[in-house]
């Protein structure tokens, strides 16, 4: 015989916390699933599928169906309103953290699930993390004495940005603080008391170039000691720790590797204790990653064990008619100092922004200005007398005199918008350089699609896209025998290539399938451009091992070198000649330097090791073989090998002909200058 659900639960916002409450409720015998609601039904829709659950077009129909308990999973800004319609309609509520972005919206959800008599709580799932669940046993048990102070530090990441409108930890300059900000505060107040006050400041150091701050401090007063927390995006490997200062021990807490170390006060003389201290210090964590790692196996211990935990636990006070196990009152005091800081730091960040405005017009814009040829782009421009207009991700710590900057990242249609309106020419440089496929999709590819409605939508008069010669297929060529030009085929295999080969050459096919549709635009392939910042001595050259240079292959491999200032010329040929039929135009000094030569030149005279390619390319297979059965792809698989080492002469192309282009510096004279800046 079967029993009917004690509870009946909904989510709203289908996000990426929702697969998890998802989980925790499908754990729970008496609460029964009814479904998600998202404001994206598209979202919506893919999330039902994947996870197998209904889709609602509104909390009152969500309510409708039955829901009695409503998970709030949307953005914090938005928590509040939906915490209290749906307290309105007769339901308890289960919101994420922080409980909403206004305290007083808070005090009102509290005041309102008193009056109806309704539970509300919110996901402060860290106290229900079972290393943290383990510590607060061993402090409320006396084991450390009076708590005097904690710290914590905390490194984090943002899932890579694929394009589309901003997420609200890119959009917010904030919100990196509530985000996690909020989980130190909770714990730390559970530690200490009630917090008395909150002294954070931030900066921006480009570990997350789409963060306007990625490293925060905190010191933070309580009623019974002092905590102070980081947070960053720089710190690698990442760390999540937890140091608990007590009168009789000292406790750390690792969360990622799931141990705890603690040093105790003994009646040993000082040099004795520190000596246990450290074998017990050292000693625990030993027992504790091998147990750690053998739940994790066994699923005793998931990702989000905590969220599952405070979820079960939630179900079950309900049942038994008990408190929460967060009370709304107690979120709302640690809202009302994490709201402090984030909008201390939303309304700097927003002052520094006002300082940076755009012209109605602008002859030029340069996207990836921040990069090393768009920089060199932009100083020619200004010494040539032109007014230039740089789209770049972060505020720039030293502006350069005479640019106008347009903040944002490429794969946001609203910032490549506002930057490209009012510009007659548009120097598209920008491009992902590292990270996997969801990066450069979203820097260049969706990005370059950005960049070519921007200027279909304005008129721009000539895009001038800066492409790559790694969209040619150089193993296919290499054994055709033929030499490099632009009638060379494209790349047939890119995904194996890798991420940079891909998202470069589909932008490129999106620019020429523009121009052929009438965009005015002309497309540059420059080979391996050194100078300005950019390393001549390279993978594709030699690589360092100790005081040798480790040379794959026998070294004659023929270079595609172009140097950076001779790049900026054809760029700046393209423009007078104003070339806009979505011509392409490979860029290569015709000297062809070897690895050899390079190395004759720029190696500093340390002696090289050179490894026979047939050596290069069974390591390349063998190292398939592990990485496959992981279902990834290998950095350095044998297409991709093959590719890199392929024998190709290259040829100057068309640049003579269509842009009167000849390189100016030149090869040689580039590694001079290069050699004499160092």
């Amino acid at each position: 015989m079967t029993t009917s659900p004690r509870f009946k639960a909904g989510l709203i916002g289908a996000g990426n916390i929702c697969e998890f409450h998802v989980a925790a409720i499908r754990a729970l015998p008496d609460v029964e699933l009814v479904g998600v609601v998202d404001r994206d039904p598209a979202r919506a829709a893919a999330f039902a599928e994947k996870f197998g659950v209904k889709t609602f077009a509104s909390l009152d129909e969500l309510v409708a169906a039955g829901a009695d308990v409503v998970h709030v999973l949307t953005p914090p800004s938005t928590h509040g309103a939906i915490a209290l319609a749906a307290l309105e309609k007769g339901c308890h509520v289960l919101i994420e953290k922080p409980v909403t972005e206004d305290p007083e919206e808070g005090r009102r959800i509290a005041a309102l699930a008193a009056q109806k008599g309704l539970t509300a709580t919110v996901n402060h799932s860290l106290l229900y993390d079972p290393q943290v669940e383990r510590a607060l046993a061993a402090v409320r048990g006396g084991a450390l004495g009076q708590v005097v102070s904690v710290d914590i530090l905390r490194g984090s990441e943002y899932p890579p940005f694929e394009g589309g409108p901003l997420p609200p930890h890119y959009r917010e300059a904030g919100y990196p603080f509530r985000d996690i900000g909020v989980h130190c505060l909770y714990l730390i107040q559970e530690l200490l008391g009630p917090i008395e006050d909150v002294d954070a400041s931030w900066r921006s150091l480009g570990g997350d170039p789409n963060l306007a701050f990625d490293e925060w401090r905190a010191l933070v007063r309580c009623q019974r000691g002092l905590g102070q927390f980081q947070l960053s995006w720089n710190v690698k490997p990442m760390q999540s720790q937890i140091i608990i200062h007590g009168t009789k021990a000292v406790l750390r807490v690792d969360l990622f590797a799931m141990f705890h170390g603690k040093r105790a006060s003994t009646p040993l003389p000082k040099a004795a204790e520190r000596l246990v201290n450290a074998f017990a210090d050292s000693l625990q964590p030993l027992v504790d990653v091998p147990v750690g790692v053998w739940k994790f196996v066994r699923k005793e211990v998931q990702s989000y064990q905590g969220l599952r935990n405070l979820v079960a636990d939630f179900y079950r006070r309900l049942a038994a008619g008990e408190p929460p196990p967060v009370s709304v009152a107690d979120a709302v005091n640690v809202v009302e100092w994490v709201e402090k800081v984030a909008r201390a730091a939303d309304a700097e960040h927003a002052a520094r922004l006002a300082r940076f405005t755009l012209s109605p017009t602008v002859p030029f814009l340069v996207t990836g200005a921040s990069g090393f040829l768009g920089g060199t782009t932009v100083r020619r421009l200004l010494a040539d007398g032109k007014k230039v207009r740089a789209l770049v991700r972060r505020i720039p710590e030293r502006p350069l005199p005479g640019v106008e900057y347009a903040i944002g990242n490429l794969g946001d249609p609203e910032a490549v918008d506002r930057a490209v309106k009012g510009a007659e020419i548009v120097i598209h440089a920008g491009a992902a350089m590292k990270g996997g496929w969801p990066e450069h999709k979203g820097g260049t590819v969706v990005g370059t699609q950005n960049v070519i409605d921007a200027c279909r939508k304005h008129g721009v008069k000539q895009l001038v896209h800066i492409s790559s010669m790694s969209v040619i297929d150089w193993a296919g060529t290499a054994r055709a025998g033929a030499t490099v030009d632009e009638s060379a085929a494209l790349e047939p295999r890119p995904d194996e290539r890798g991420a940079y080969t891909r998202a470069k050459l589909e932008a490129e096919r999106l620019v020429s399938a523009a121009a052929a549709a009438g965009l005015p635009a002309v497309i540059l392939r420059p080979g391996q451009i050194f100078g300005g910042g950019i390393q001549l001595l390279n993978g594709a050259v030699a690589r360092r091992a100790g005081g040798r240079w480790l040379v794959l292959g026998d070294g004659r491999l023929e270079l595609p070198l172009v140097y950076i200032d001779d790049v900026v010329d054809a760029i700046l040929a393209a423009v007078a000649r104003r070339l806009v039929k979505g011509e392409i135009i490979q860029l290569i000094d015709g000297e062809g330097l070897t690895q050899r030569d390079v190395l004759d030149l720029a190696g500093g005279g340390a002696p090289a090791i050179r490894v026979p390619r047939a050596l290069v390319f069974g390591l390349g297979k063998l190292s398939e073989l592990p990485l496959g059965a992981l279902g990834r792809p290998s950095p350095v698989a044998l297409y991709r090998l093959q590719s890199a080492l392929a024998r190709l002469h290259w040829g100057t192309g068309k640049a003579e002909q269509l842009l009167g282009w000849r390189p100016r510096v030149g090869v040689r004279e580039g590694i001079r200058r290069e050699l004499a800046g160092r």
